[in-house]
């Protein structure tokens, strides 16, 4: 599939923005965080900021970007208009969190910050399930890809928190071990995805397209058409091997050894302006990493209208 920047950094920094947003509504209210309102507000900020800017670049995807509100009318069978649902919705809990953390506190923060939590996590996983609902793309139709989404968000959230809190003096052990432990989290299920791309059977062959397979081995004979088509470019990407190596070695380095070692580091040194130069740098290779993971997501999959135009199977 073609891998659209307008999409990997939708993908990306929504996913940051809800992971960091969903731990605010679920910390905040247990009086975990800076009691300052200077910090509540930029962390809201910071976090609504990341989704907003994710969401306004998905629609530079779209053909007519002015016709988007229509996609919001079919959730009942559509997971992007599930996502676009979704999305919406949780600005509205989000900006009761804000006020009532910022201004009131006590139970409404509470409650608003859970809700918010759920929803963002909510949001996410309808996103995910885009890609994991496509059928044609075994890559994706998977449980694994929801699990990653996931697991990516928590972990560039739990990440921007520890960085946050390290720029502010209020790291503490806690949010670097919350960050160590998203980190493993995140990586394992990224390597279980890998995983199931690599063994998992071709849905289908040319052979079981063709319903020729019984005779022998089907092969292209002459090409559909003499040069790409919409269809080649957006759903015939092709990703050298040795450039799928290279791309997924950067990940495992920037998404997740780096922030884990910078994590760890912040949490030996403790408190200071070295554990929050740390801190900020694990959050800072790990945008990187996944934007490299989430290119390497779309160029890696393979759509099974490849094999009318020569691919073995898909």
């Amino acid at each position: 599939m073609h891998p659209a920047f307008s999409i990997i950094f939708f993908t990306s920094a929504a996913g940051a923005g809800y992971g960091l947003l969903a731990l605010l509504g679920l910390l905040a209210p247990f009086g975990l965080l800076p009691a300052s309102p200077l910090f509540g507000l930029a962390a809201l900020a910071l976090a609504l900021g990341l989704v907003v800017a994710g969401l306004l670049s998905s629609l530079a995807h779209l053909g007519r970007p002015e016709r988007a509100w229509r996609a919001l009318s079919q959730w009942r069978s559509s997971w992007l208009s599930r996502e676009g649902v979704a999305a919406v919705a949780t600005f509205l809990p989000a900006g009761v969190f804000a006020i009532a953390w910022l201004f009131l506190g006590g139970g409404v923060a509470g409650v608003a910050g859970w809700i918010t939590a759920a929803m963002a996590a909510v949001t996410v996983y309808c996103t995910a399930m885009i890609y994991a609902s496509l059928k044609p793309i075994r890559q994706w139709a998977n449980p694994w890809v929801p699990r990653t989404y996931l697991a990516l968000s928590l972990m560039t959230g739990a990440l921007l928190l520890n960085a946050l809190l390290g720029v502010v003096g209020q790291a503490s052990a806690w949010s670097s071990l919350l960050a160590l432990a998203s980190v493993a989290l995140a990586w394992a299920a990224k390597e279980g995805h890998w995983r199931h791309c690599a063994t998992a059977r071709a849905v289908s062959t040319a052979e079981t397209a063709t319903g020729l397979g019984h005779i022998g081995r089907v092969r292209l004979l002459d090409a559909p058409h003499s040069e790409d088509n919409y269809l080649l470019k957006e759903m015939g990407f092709r990703v050298g091997r040795r450039h799928a190596v290279r791309l997924r070695l950067i990940t495992r380095l920037a998404a997740f050894a780096l922030p884990a070692a910078l994590s760890l580091g912040a949490l030996v040194v403790g408190p200071g302006a070295l554990s929050g130069t740390l801190a900020l740098l694990a959050a800072a290779a790990a945008a990187l990493g996944v934007i490299a993971e989430r290119w390497l997501f779309f160029a890696e999959a393979k759509h099974t209208v490849t094999l009318f135009y020569g691919a073995g199977e898909a």
